[in-house]
């Protein structure tokens, strides 16, 4: 009993240590609530802006869009197995991969590609030379892979969502540390994880979680310790899911709402701006998203376009464009 009762009064003291130090936390942050509604979409998207196409691919499934330091378009279709690029205003062939999803350019120049069939790509744009640099976790073989981004230190987040649904939440998100190629697990039970980002502080990721149409927020791996925990950063309706995020200099968050034709976007806080439409005549397969000279541009796969609008805030800048 008396045991117990030391185990009881050590949680108590945990448990006021840690709610002192966010009392303090959010004391210091010294904000004031809001009056009336806290955002709205002009904020973000100029009044004259309109959404203007870019490129119309042949076939395939376009999305993982990404600029190279030279500001040409890079993208992958899973369906058609293709690594894309866009030369004089048109969707060229780079090279075949089994199913490649998405991809994210390293600062050493190469483009890290996600496959479905469980690995993970490195293309030289140089050399045209390409290897497989991650397909094992603990000596097994990965699942279908999906997203990836690299942190500011070159530490790389990729989701694995296959064989994942809302009933069986199966999906885990991986991380590989900058000196390595063996990856660790970051989080599991997750019904299809699917597009990866990290907010601008760095001290949180963001992972589409698509089979139940929101995005958590979980504490980065190498966050300091704090009291918070993984929570559910955004909950939508309509569509099917969350696919690719990314987030601007401001820590606001954008979210391809995929088979809602939309661009969700809220604040580092998770309050809500609105939605950014595709315009009339465009798909619902919004997939992917990237910012680039002012403009967010986007992916949409059941027509295979790209569009673009102007935005107000820049992207956060990116690992590989450093």
């Amino acid at each position: 009993m008396k045991k117990r009762g030391w185990a009881i009064m050590a949680l108590l003291v945990v448990f006021l240590v840690a709610a002192g130090f966010a009392g303090t936390k959010a004391a210091n942050d010294k904000k004031s609530a809001a009056k009336g509604e806290r955002h709205d979409i002009s904020e973000i998207i100029p009044s004259k802006a309109k959404w203007e196409k870019v490129v119309t691919g042949d076939g395939g499934f376009m999305e993982g869009i990404n600029f190279d330091r030279d500001g040409k378009i890079w993208m992958v279709s899973p369906m058609s197995g293709e690594l894309l690029a866009v030369e004089d205003g048109e969707v060229e062939f780079v090279k075949e991969y089994p199913g490649p999803v998405g991809a994210k350019f390293h600062n050493d120049g190469r483009l890290f590609i996600t496959d479905i069939s469980g690995v993970i790509h490195a293309y030289d744009p140089e050399t045209g030379d390409s290897k497989v640099v991650i397909s094992t976790y603990q000596g097994e073989p990965l699942n279908g892979l999906n997203d990836l981004v690299f942190d500011q230190d070159g530490g790389l987040y990729f989701t694995e969502p296959m064989g994942s649904s809302a009933t069986n939440p199966v999906g885990r998100v991986f991380y590989v540390p900058a000196d390595s190629t063996e990856p660790e697990l970051f989080a599991e039970k997750i019904a299809y994880p699917n597009g990866v980002a990290i907010s601008a502080d760095g001290l949180r990721v963001y992972i589409s979680e698509f089979a139940k149409n929101r995005v958590l927020a979980i504490p980065a791996k190498n966050a300091p310790p704090s009291p918070e925990t993984p929570f559910i950063f955004g909950q939508y309706e309509g569509g099917i899911g969350p696919d690719g995020l990314a987030v601007d200099d401001k820590g606001n968050l954008y979210i391809a709402h995929f088979q809602a034709g939309e661009i969700v976007v809220q604040d580092a806080s998770g309050f809500s701006y609105g939605t950014i439409r595709l315009p009339e005549g465009a798909g619902t397969f919004t997939t992917n998203l990237t910012f680039q000279d002012g403009y967010l541009y986007v992916t949409e796969s059941s027509k295979n376009e790209v569009w673009r609008i102007q935005v107000k805030e820049n992207g956060l800048p990116l690992y590989g464009a450093q």
